[in-house]
């Protein structure tokens, strides 16, 4: 069979792996699929709505099978009612990013954000670090205006369009070239922010050796990764480099110097953070629904993770 796997360069683990070829050694027969070149849809309003593209691509034709993200997007599948299940997490990727503004800001601490526009990705983990920023400073989502930046983050900020930022890296980097900052919100000690991967019950349960072949890579390929970040970088930059985009090749391997690779079992306390962020969300009116973030742990699929762990020790 042909296994679909979704990437985009926002998750670095399966970014590479699309690169370097040590998926096709297990699984001859994969078929990429860019993220960026799928129809994206009509994007909600970010005050109002999570935008549910990565898991309604899950489960439709000409999508995929298997996917890699930042935090947020298995919680918007299981609120539109999809079946996933998670496949594994990365460690803390508490240095990627936080809540930044100008030095000059009058903006000193999260209560100020109140009736200022944030810039986000909304859908991410942006969306839930903010959000984790605003329930601390008894604030909630309506207390702001949050900005959808997609691509222009960096634009929008440094223009003055948005008054704070949910930046990373290595975006940060040119920014904090430009302009001094303010941290306003450190990541660290308030989210733990990990990349995740997961997949639809249906798809884990009818190919487990696909699933293993899929972990087992991943594990050799973030073991290459941290051996040869700047190797790793390269992808990154040529690949914005064949979309005309201008990219820093020791900004990059800077980036994944700094982040965690390799793939654990989901674990109690990251589904507690994850079960948190899901009631907020539904608190705040951007899940349709309440959800129980447990239903999408399968425990043979935790006992492989542990196993290839293991093995990679």
């Amino acid at each position: 069979m042909t296994v679909r796997v979704g990437f985009f360069p926002h998750n670095n683990s399966l970014f590479v792996l699309r690169h370097n070829g040590i998926l096709e050694r297990r699984l001859p027969d994969v078929s990429w699929v860019d993220l960026r070149a799928l129809p994206q849809g009509e994007r909600p309003d970010p005050r109002s709505g999570l935008p549910t593209v990565h898991s309604d691509q899950l489960f439709a034709e000409g999508g995929y099978d298997v996917i890699g993200t930042g935090f947020t997007p298995p919680i918007t599948a299981l609120g539109a009612g999809h079946d996933v299940v998670y496949l594994g997490v990365s460690g803390p990727r508490t240095e990627n990013g936080r809540i930044v503004v100008r030095a000059d800001s009058p903006i000193r601490e999260v209560a100020d954000l109140r009736g200022h526009r944030v810039g986000i990705a909304h859908g991410s983990w942006q969306t839930t670090l903010l959000l984790f920023a605003l329930d601390e400073a008894r604030l909630s989502w309506a207390d702001v205006e949050p900005v959808d930046t997609g691509a222009d983050a960096a634009r929008l900020f440094l223009d003055g369009e948005i008054d704070a930022w949910t930046g990373s890296y290595p975006d940060l980097d040119r920014v904090e070239a430009q302009t001094g900052l303010r941290t306003l919100v450190a990541t660290e000690g308030l989210f733990s922010h990990p990349s995740l991967w997961f997949t639809s019950r249906e798809f884990a349960e009818n190919n487990r050796d696909e699933v293993a072949a899929i972990v087992e890579s991943l594990q050799e390929s973030d073991r290459w990764i941290t051996e040869n970040p700047r190797a790793a970088a390269q992808y990154f930059v040529d690949d914005a480099a064949a979309r005309g985009v201008d990219a820093d090749l020791d900004s990059w391997e800077r980036a994944l110097r700094t982040r965690p690779f390799g793939v654990n079992p989901v674990d109690e306390k990251f589904l507690d953070e994850q079960q948190r962020a899901a009631d907020l969300l539904a608190a705040n009116g951007l899940l349709p629904r309440t959800v129980n973030v447990r239903h999408a742990v399968l425990p043979w699929v935790n006992d492989l993770v542990a196993g290839t762990l293991a093995a990679r020790a």
